[in-house]
């Protein structure tokens, strides 16, 4: 059951201090609690509850989003962001709470929920009404060249449809702003994955399920046997090798197979006289994923290849993939790859997945959701060669935009001309180190480096809500600007 917050936001000399005092209004957390859309929010989250009527009081949309904004902004645990929630006022009231409370507003495991409702979708939607106002300013030039009403410089030139609208009238279409895109991967929270590692956790995975479906019997039958005690020195045998032989590493893979297979034996037998329902959930999962496991270790065992279609190399997390990048440090990368788009320094998520595609083919994905939200196409696509294709030339070429880099075909043979080209590919580069810096600033400061997430939709989440961080701070930096040069200049004009 849901009730919406029908009260008014507090500020924060309003909030309650037992001890006395008030909140600092210039404190970060105060500013950004002005910035976020909570209306939105509220009316977003009340949605997940349509089709419930009974049940405990569901805690606020403001409470649900801020904790994981808090969360993600501090790369904390779930339970130490309960820690730092009943210590910190201000992160009380950017929670909402009316007054500072030593008690937790919420139980750790009350946050996996909160991920599975604000999903992805909900996250962008709001990342949309954060960054959009600002990045319409970049339209203003083109006010200025259709605005038959003369708009003055000062009143910012009009909405971000208007451009749109007028180059509809006119039959003309008016591009404005660079676009830069590129992608990255967000690595998942694993340990590196090889082969032999991965049928050991599905080796013990089986044992426990063999334990908890004989549980009922014991003392009346013998427990199947499954020698998991000559099966955990065989790894650690190899484990134990700071560099083993192929051929040691293939016997040792091959003695865990043979082990699976006896252990796959023993759960098919013991389930004609055990009911399923003494598996817990995690268990019947943990079954499912272990058959597929085998299946695909046996095949590449068989055929000596280390490649196969929708490879698992998590039993915990069965839907990351490996996703090869061809980064000196980590030529393999297990987690989502995700491509965004960056205008005026706002990051958007275009596309994210955990199985590797070809980034190029987003172009005009990206270029059409540019028109969807300025009412105009950029007039340049900045982005590495991989965005070069013949088909996104001509594409880019049919709506007037300039896409980066080196046209396809010969080098022209005026001199001039290719200084020209030159110049302007070192422009872009310059312009495309931006992408660059976010993505370091993501993974250093933000978390996108490691994804704590253990579910495929709560971690896609994750990455959104991520880039949603790094834009509200983006908007608070550029307001702290604006304070300073106002308060500047209004020296400089009192002297």
């Amino acid at each position: 059951m849901y009730k919406h917050d029908e009260k008014q936001m507090i500020m924060p000399h309003e909030f309650f201090l037992p001890f006395g005092g008030k909140l600092n209004p210039e404190n970060r957390w105060c500013k950004l609690a002005l910035l976020i859309p909570w209306d939105v929010i509220e009316d977003r989250y009340a949605r997940c509850f349509k089709n419930l009527r009974n049940g405990n009081e569901a805690v606020s949309a403001r409470m649900a989003f801020g904790s994981l904004f808090v969360q993600n902004r501090e790369t904390l645990s779930d339970k130490k962001l309960l820690e730092h929630l009943t210590e910190n006022p201000y992160m009380q009231y950017f929670i909402g709470l009316q007054g500072f409370t030593i008690k937790p507003p919420f139980v750790p495991s009350l946050l996996v929920e909160f991920r599975k409702r604000l999903g992805a979708d909900i996250i962008n939607e709001i990342n949309e009404l954060i960054a959009k106002p600002d990045i319409s300013k970049h339209d203003q030039n083109n006010d200025k060249k259709n605005d038959d009403n003369n708009n003055t410089p000062g009143d910012g030139g009009g909405t971000p449809e208007e451009p749109h609208s007028q180059a509809a009238d006119a039959g003309d279409k008016v591009n404005a702003g660079k676009l830069i895109l590129d992608a990255t991967c967000t690595p998942a929270y694993i340990h590196f994955p090889t082969d032999i590692s991965l049928l050991n956790d599905v080796r013990e995975a089986l044992e426990e399920i063999v334990d908890v479906l004989h549980e009922p019997y014991k003392g009346v039958a013998r427990k199947p046997r499954t020698y998991r005690d000559c099966a955990r020195k065989d790894y650690i045998d190899i484990t134990k090798k700071k560099r083993p032989t192929a051929k040691e590493l293939r016997k040792a893979i091959g003695q865990q197979l043979r082990y699976v297979r006896r252990d796959l034996a023993v759960v098919d037998k013991m389930l004609d006289n055990s009911p399923m329902e003494l598996l817990s959930k995690r268990q019947y999962r943990n079954l499912l994923v272990s058959q597929e496991i085998y299946r695909q270790q046996s095949e590449m065992y068989r055929n000596k290849s280390h490649k196969i279609e929708d490879r698992i190399v998590s039993l915990s997390m069965p839907f990351v993939r490996p996703i090869v990048r061809g980064k000196a440090n980590a030529p393999v990368e297990f987690g989502a790859k995700l491509s965004v788009s960056i205008v005026d320094g706002y990051t958007y998520m275009e596309n994210v997945s955990f199985d590797a595609y070809n980034e190029g083919i987003t172009l005009k994905q990206s270029v059409e959701r540019y028109y969807e939200r300025f009412g105009c196409y950029p007039e340049a696509v900045i982005g590495d060669k991989i965005f070069r294709t013949r088909g996104n030339s001509q594409y880019c070429k049919e709506h007037g935009i300039r896409l980066s880099g080196p046209p396809l075909g010969r080098p022209p043979t005026d001199t001039e001309l290719r200084k020209e080209q030159r110049r302007q590919e070192r422009d872009d580069t310059g312009i495309r180190n931006a992408v660059e810096g976010k993505f370091g600033e993501g993974k250093q400061i933000y978390g996108l480096g490691r994804v704590m997430a253990r579910l495929q939709d709560t971690s896609i989440a994750v990455i959104a809500l991520q880039i949603l961080v790094m834009n509200l701070e983006r908007r608070l930096r550029v307001l702290i600007f604006n304070i300073f040069r106002i308060r500047i200049w209004a020296f400089g004009w009192a002297e």
